[in-house]
């Protein structure tokens, strides 16, 4: 529904989405079908690009969960900035389009809200994995390792996206990476904000893409998170 009426909700689940039409397919019946057994107040969120370029807004009309274009760019870092202002739940799980995360592990997110701030799906605590490539796997743990040690972040996986937040402390950030590095900057700045936060790490295990290529290119990631990772640690 590309017209909604903004209703105060429990949980947003705030999918960014480019040409994925054919995974939303898959994974949107399975998440409505989790969030009816957890019972709460809840928003699908769907931001695609800019300019759509698939069925995804057909799909979302079809299982009737919101839809938006995110503005004022077509950058991953302007779909979750896009996704955070038009979010009305209490709490905000950020879920990626190709299933890689888990519909079914929402529920164990939010299990763990109360007094915890984030709630993250850990690739690399004990009993978490990945079905990544050998070669993406270690870059991820490289990349965890020295975001962890210079930002001072007090949990194993900075970069998964998929987290639970309390959405009133997303709202207070000024958030301005267009990448995928809007990941690590989220957590930086707030516990930048709130030195006392309280991160829980839940062991999960990463899946690959259900259809696809990933939209990630390597070269860029590598440079954009280097970038993120000198520009924050000039914040401190």
């Amino acid at each position: 529904m590309q017209n909604y009426k903004k209703i105060k909700m429990d949980l947003t689940i705030l999918i960014p989405a480019y040409k994925e039409a054919e995974n939303l397919e898959i994974i949107i019946p399975k998440l409505k079908k989790s969030l009816e057994i957890l019972d709460i107040q809840h928003q699908i969120l769907v931001v695609d690009s800019g300019v759509s370029f698939d069925d995804t807004l057909d799909v979302c009309n079809r299982y009737k969960v919101d839809y938006i274009l995110r503005k004022p760019g077509n950058s991953y870092g302007d779909a979750i900035r896009s996704g955070i202002a038009n979010a009305s739940g209490e709490y905000l799980v950020i879920m990626d389009a190709d299933g890689s995360h888990e519909p079914d592990f929402i529920r164990i997110l939010w299990k763990y809200r109360i007094k915890n701030d984030v709630v993250i799906a850990s690739r690399y605590i004990k009993g978490g994995s990945t079905e990544n490539s050998k070669l993406l796997n270690f870059m991820s743990r490289v990349l965890n390792i020295s975001y962890r040690i210079i930002l001072q972040l007090d949990c194993k996986d900075v970069s998964n996206s998929f987290k639970l937040y309390k959405l009133q402390d997303l709202k207070s950030l000024s958030l301005l990476c267009n990448e995928f590095d809007m990941v690590e900057e989220i957590l930086f700045k707030l516990k930048k904000l709130n030195n006392q936060i309280k991160i829980k790490e839940v062991p999960y295990t990463f899946k690959r893409r259900i259809t696809g290529e990933s939209k990630r290119n390597l070269v860029l990631f590598i440079f954009k998170y280097a970038f993120t990772l000198v520009r924050l640690r000039l914040m401190k």
